[in-house]
């Protein structure tokens, strides 16, 4: 994927109410082929509805959305959308490997049984009925019926709410492989880990979206990487450190060493500006920023302007 990557999502100055309730107040969105999204939010922020809005489940009050250069309820579009949504309603009498055969005949083009089975990791699973499913094995069914379709772009919701760690990683690692290929993946989930699989993060916040950009980009934002260490470097030079945006540093200890904690943007300048400066510096601990800590930070602000990279 690359910049000049063409959009296949684009909303404009999107808005959608209920009533007196604004649930969706002029969001502007461009997401290009290959780009894996995470649409992260507080309940009630607003991107379910966005969401739906896309998917074409929900018309918007005012604003345009255009999915792959058409009206996102078009049949043309649908046809080449695949979506993975918290409630799959599947007869329960049919096995899973009929359940997918079923589904795929809906599509024009669809993707083979097997194949789907492999990739969703429900080979062992074919001939056993949809109703004896478990909970991480019904996600996974969710996930076949979205890529049975061969779609050109996948909203997943909540995808590995209920996969165990080995489920998680392979899952995950389908995904890259799919946006590889140049398909779009879109993703709402609660789950800060999961984000961070993304090559974008879109935040939103009380109908608006207050953040775009990667991970690492938002990690960086709020300057939560912490590095904590004991030094004899005077305080004015551990705060003239290129990279430290604040430092706490504490009187010297028996043993001449200064305890101090650095807020930093990146902890590789910093450190290796004071190692070359030939301080003493041991008990030396870093701890990188989080994007739970980014997105507690962003959404706690009463009001601001969209964050971006």
């Amino acid at each position: 994927m690359t910049a000049a990557a063409p959009p296949v999502i684009e909303a404009h100055a999107l808005r959608r109410t209920f009533g007196e309730v604004v649930a969706v107040d002029g969001i502007d969105l461009t997401i290009r082929r290959g780009e894996v999204v995470a649409v992260l939010g507080p309940n009630g922020a607003g991107k379910t509805t966005t969401i739906e809005m896309l998917l074409g489940l929900r018309r918007p009050t005012s604003g345009t959305v255009r999915v792959l250069g058409a009206d996102p309820e078009s049949a043309s579009v649908r046809a080449r959308v695949g979506a993975m949504l918290q409630d799959t309603d599947a007869p329960g009498s049919l096995t899973v490997a009929e359940m997918i055969t079923l589904v795929g005949t809906y599509y024009p083009v669809h993707l083979p049984t097997p194949f789907v089975l492999e990739r969703a990791d429900l080979v062992e699973h074919a001939g056993k009925r949809v109703n004896q499913l478990s909970g991480g094995q019904r996600q996974r069914l969710s996930f076949a019926l979205a890529i049975v379709g061969d779609p050109d772009i996948l909203y997943l919701d909540e995808p590995t709410a209920a996969l165990d760690v080995v489920a998680r990683q392979r899952f995950w690692s389908y995904v890259r492989t799919f946006a590889d290929l140049g398909r779009t993946i879109v993703f709402s989930t609660h789950d800060m880990s999961e984000a961070d699989e993304a090559d974008r993060v879109v935040l939103i916040d009380r109908g608006r979206v207050i953040a775009d950009a990667s991970p690492a980009e938002l990690k960086r934002l709020v300057a939560a990487t912490t590095v904590a260490l004991r030094t004899d470097a005077a305080p004015e030079a551990l705060h003239a450190l290129p990279g430290v945006r604040s430092a706490s540093v504490a009187e010297p200890d028996a043993d001449g060493l200064r305890p101090a904690v650095l807020n930093v943007s990146d902890a590789v300048a910093p450190l290796r500006a004071l190692l070359a400066s030939d301080a003493t510096v041991v008990d030396l601990l870093v701890t990188e920023a989080s994007l739970t800590t980014a997105f507690l930070h962003l959404t706690s602000q009463p009001e601001q302007p969209e964050a971006t990279a």
